[in-house]
């Protein structure tokens, strides 16, 4: 016996030999179990994937012997013997040469042992062994990406498909119930229905054994899903407590009710699904009752910051509405105000912030007040503008207002005004020609860089204005002068009162309490005076050129004037006493031409005179020592109001005013 053979007798060569047949064995079976085929070809490929063969490798035959070439020398020890032999080197290479025998497990199809299986026999001895784990990962079996084998998926696809209905029904958490037939007669309700209604008798017809529905009107709707063939769905209908409930079954509940088509051979039925909706409803309810509580503390607020009843010029009937936008609307910034400014004169403003809600309405009322004070000044109205775009900056900046402001002089018969991005005033002559006021409009209000420009419209007797916003007008489906064209035909037919007038227009714009838009109107009239009633307006006017003569003949005048009006005495010495103060602070601190102008009311007595200079008097101590200074104290001290304003062609007017008894 060769060295050869002798050392394929060795224990450590036979334990390296069974380890690399049983890798072999393993790496077949992984084969045909992936689809893998056992002739030769595929044989060699899993013999190349172990690694291949090495020169001067040894073969064994049935017997255990070595039928390879002889070795050049004793073996060294193999590092596989340090672990049992598990990783062997090959044993045998897969062409016979001389001196070489084929192995028996080397013939394609002949299984090695005669109780083996042939298809589990590789034809090629493996390279090396690898623990089963390893070498057969499984089909579509990835250890690293976690994905479920196939197999095991599809077995639970089927598991779940196998769930029977009932089972499925029993375990949903809201109310459901199965019916068939045309009488709806009950196949099936599930735990939660119980708990909710009460058990309910198999087999019996829905209108006897079920009569929430009844009385919730889902039969009919039932019917229709049975006869279409198409499930329907009512939202957050109302349960009432059922007698003998607990918890919160106590309390009304709300459910969306799912009625969907079931059709079997045998029969049609329904299927009624009901999920509980009473949260979310609630939280709803708690919502719009949040959103009331708001609306209504913003209108409140906005209410408050209106007039809360409008001031009567003498010359002038006003009326003003303020509806807010419908319950599902919030405030907006709409406002209005009368303000009276003295020798007869009055302004009307009307004016709109953009936004809505309380801090709309909170812009608003600090426009409103700012309006007020601003009017005091007496000042032409656009340079009232001007300052109100200042401060309208100054509040907030993300809030835009329009607004017109407008003054009424009687003495004059015309209105002035000035507008700042607003809609225009409609005025209605006598003879029922409306005319628009399209001119002096500047940019809304909180803009900045604009000088605004006052502008005049005749307002004689018998003429109605109005002021409105955009609310009255504005529609989502109609360009905004389609609205100001139907304004201006309803106002050409509406007469009477400016209350009656207020009414028709809203009636003829369709305005009503579920308007989606706040709307202010302000309606204002210079009626015509005839009769008795005529007898108590009345004007006088004197030109004086200035000099020594000046003051005597004022004196004289007023003296005339007011005896043939037929005032007391004592109000007549005061009338004369204010103008011979008012005509020689005149003299004194401004250039001629100068006017006396005295006018009566209902109400008062307005002397007025004006001068060609700018400067407007003020009220000062005067010292016990001053010869002058005294005027406007005095007249301070004896009429009701006094004021000045520069006139629009220049100078100024310095008035006082003198209520009549009885008023």
């Amino acid at each position: 016996m060769n060295f050869t053979r002798w050392s394929a007798r060795l224990p450590g060569t036979q334990r390296r030999t069974a380890a690399a047949q049983a890798a072999i064995k393993a790496r077949a079976q992984s084969t045909e179990t992936s689809g893998g085929s056992t002739d030769g070809s595929s044989t060699d490929d899993a013999a190349k994937s172990t690694g291949g063969e090495r020169p001067g490798s040894t073969g064994t035959g049935s017997d255990g012997t070595d039928s390879g070439t002889e070795d050049s020398g004793p073996t060294p020890a193999d590092p596989g013997e340090a672990d049992g032999g598990a990783t062997a080197d090959p044993t045998a290479s897969d062409q016979p040469g001389p001196g070489r025998s084929v192995p028996d497990q080397a013939v394609p199809g002949q299984p090695a042992h005669p109780d083996e299986d042939a298809s589990d026999t590789p034809t090629v001895p493996a390279a090396r062994s690898r623990p089963h784990a390893e070498a057969d990962p499984g089909p579509n079996t990835d250890a690293d990406s976690g994905f479920e084998p196939e197999r095991a998926a599809s077995q639970r696809r089927r598991a779940i498909d196998a769930l029977p209905v009932r089972a499925l029904l029993g375990q949903v958490p809201a109310l459901a119930a199965v019916v068939y037939g045309p009488e709806h007669r009950i196949a099936f309700v599930n735990e939660v229905y119980t708990q909710v209604f009460g058990p309910r008798p198999t087999g019996a017809a829905a209108r006897e054994a079920l009569p929430e529905l009844v009385e919730l009107g889902l039969l009919p709707l039932m019917d229709q899903v049975r006869r279409s063939g198409r499930p329907r769905t009512v939202k957050s209908r109302r349960v009432p407590p059922q007698p003998g409930a607990t918890g919160s079954r106590r309390r009304p509940g709300y459910y969306t009710f799912t009625c969907t088509p079931i059709t079997t051979s045998g029969d049609s039925g329904v299927l009624i699904f009901a999920a509980d909706v009473t949260d979310q409803v609630e939280a709803v309810e708690r919502l719009r009752a949040s959103e009331r509580r708001q609306r209504e503390a913003a209108v409140t607020l906005q209410r408050s910051l209106l007039p809360q009843e409008l001031e009567q010029p003498d010359d002038l009937r006003v009326a003003a509405t303020y509806l807010p936008g419908g319950t599902d609307a919030a405030v907006g910034g709409d406002w209005y105000d009368v303000i009276t400014l003295g020798a007869g004169r009055t302004a009307l403003v009307i004016g709109d912030v953009m936004g809505r809600g309380v801090r709309a309405a909170a812009v608003m009322g600090q426009l409103r007040t700012a309006v007020r004070a601003y009017a005091r000044l007496d000042l032409p109205p656009h340079e009232v503008l001007q300052l109100l775009d200042g401060l309208a900056a100054e509040i907030d900046a993300s809030q835009i207002a329009t607004c017109v402001y407008a003054v009424h002089d009687p003495n004059e018969g015309r209105l002035s005004y000035a507008s700042a991005g607003h809609v225009p005033i409609l005025v209605r002559d006598p003879d029922g020609t409306v005319h628009r006021a399209t001119e002096h409009t500047g940019p809304p209000l909180g803009t900045g860089g604009w000088l605004h420009t006052s502008g005049s419209l005749p307002l004689p007797e018998g003429a109605t204005a109005v002021l409105y916003t955009d609310g009255l007008i504005e529609r989502r489906d109609a360009d905004i002068d389609e609205g100001v064209d139907a304004l201006e035909h309803a106002f050409a037919g509406a007469t009477g009162s400016p209350d009656i007038i207020c009414d028709r227009l809203l009636r003829a714009l369709g305005i009503s309490e579920d308007h989606d838009d706040d709307v202010a109107l302000l309606v204002f009239q210079r009626p015509v005076r005839t009769g008795p009633d005529a007898e108590l307006f009345h004007n006088a006017a004197l030109d004086l050129l200035g000099g020594t003569e000046a003051a005597p003949r004022a004196r004289a005048f007023a003296s005339g004037v007011l005896a043939s009006w037929r005032f007391p005495a004592e109000l007549r010495d005061l009338g004369v006493l204010a103008a011979s103060e008012l005509v020689a602070n005149s003299l004194q601190h401004g250039t001629p031409p100068m006017r006396l102008l005295l006018r009566r009311t209902d109400r008062r007595l307005i002397i007025e005179v004006t001068d060609g200079d700018e400067h407007l008097p003020r009220r000062c101590r005067a010292e016990p020592a001053d010869e002058a200074g005294r005027g406007i104290s005095i007249i301070a001290t004896i009429a009701s109001a006094w004021g000045s304003r520069r006139t629009p062609g220049g100078g100024k007017s310095v008035w006082c005013e003198f209520a009549l008894p009885g008023t």
